[in-house]
């Protein structure tokens, strides 16, 4: 199961009591106050992980409670700290505060570590309120609470390219064809259920990962098929590819369906539409000697919008070596121009 939203609370552990004793000790006729302090709360700590590929876990854990700290004991001895609660997840994570409504951080690598609720502080003992006019007090300080927190957790998935397009347009199996992922390949709608990854090899230092983003309809943007549930998927990726149907069998018109992926792109997030972009012209093996106006209008587009088209039949694994090349040298440019951008920043 994907689950890539999930809700969970989380709760830091309370620190220990602090402790009233006195020191009793053969041979010392005057004892003291001696009550140490109690140990801190562990807290929850948040740490990404390569391996994980979904928040699935917390779906059958929502409750998070880390390990309160021990009271203390005499003879100053302070109480045990209580044990961190470390919650693994997948890199591409982000987290939020649902009561506060804020981004409280966003895992880009492996290994980051976010404390999401801090333990709480171990209460004083008598000991350390002892002063030359107070020598046997008894005064003491319970533990703190531990700070706890509603959590949203989104994933979004970090993938370099995104293949986009109406349902059964041969996403699926076109990133069968340019990686080695195994996608569920039917001709019904919605078949791809959830986004699969693959990784292309194009050659020497030009591997990338490549995202099949399921089908986007008219009005997605407004929670209809699938809805929003993926298209943040797309918010990481570097390139987006256009998969457009050609085949004449479907009733579909390929411009039609690009310009109003691009609607949905657009009333998701302005910034997506602007997303460097190929149109890949999929199934035109389907094409008969009627069809060339069909054709036509998706070169038309092409010129139009000045974007890069490559025409392919994934089923046949024709043309598909230009357009990962293409996929490739696009990434490649993007990679090297981020370092830029981060510096002038």
């Amino acid at each position: 199961m994907f689950v890539d939203q999930v809700k969970i609370f989380v709760q830091a552990g309370r620190g220990g009591n602090g402790c009233v004793s006195f020191r009793r000790e053969a041979g010392v006729p005057r004892g003291g106050p001696d009550g140490g302090r109690g140990g801190n709360g562990g807290s929850v700590i948040l740490v990404s992980e390569a391996g994980l590929t979904s928040l699935s876990y917390f779906r059958f854990h929502p409750l998070n409670r880390a390990k309160a700290g021990a009271p203390g004991e005499g003879g100053r001895r302070q109480g045990k700290r209580g044990a961190d609660l470390v919650l693994r997840i997948p890199v591409g994570t982000i987290v939020k505060d649902i009561e506060a409504g804020e981004l409280l951080r966003d895992f880009l690598k492996p290994g980051e570590r976010f404390v999401a609720a801090r333990g709480g502080k171990g209460g004083r003992g008598n000991a350390s309120f002892a002063t030359s006019t107070h020598q046997a007090p008894r005064e003491h300080e319970p533990g703190r609470p531990g700070e706890e927190r509603d959590l949203l957790l989104e994933l979004k998935m970090i993938a370099d390219a995104g293949l986009i397009g109406f349902p059964n347009a041969g996403k699926s199996t076109l990133i069968s064809k340019i990686s080695a992922a195994r996608p569920v390949i039917a001709d019904y709608p919605f078949t791809t259920l959830v986004p699969n990854l693959g990784v292309v090899d194009a050659g020497p230092d030009r591997s990338f990962i490549v995202a099949d983003i399921p089908g986007l309809i008219e009005g997605a943007h407004r929670g209809q098929g699938l809805g929003t549930r993926f298209l943040k998927h797309i918010e990481r990726t570097k390139v987006l590819v256009h998969v457009l149907d050609l085949s004449p069998f479907t009733g579909r018109d390929p411009v039609r369906d690009f310009e109003i992926v691009m609607a949905e792109l657009e009333a998701f997030q302005p910034g997506l539409a602007r997303r460097p972009q190929i149109l890949a012209a999929n199934k035109a093996d389907l094409l008969g000697e009627g069809d060339a106006e069909r054709l036509k209008a998706v070169r038309n587009l092409a010129r139009r919008k000045k974007l890069r088209l490559f025409v392919v039949s994934a089923l046949r694994n024709e043309g598909i070596r230009r357009l990962v090349s293409a996929m490739a040298a696009m990434i490649g440019r993007f990679r090297a121009d981020a370092p830029a951008k981060e510096e002038g920043r």
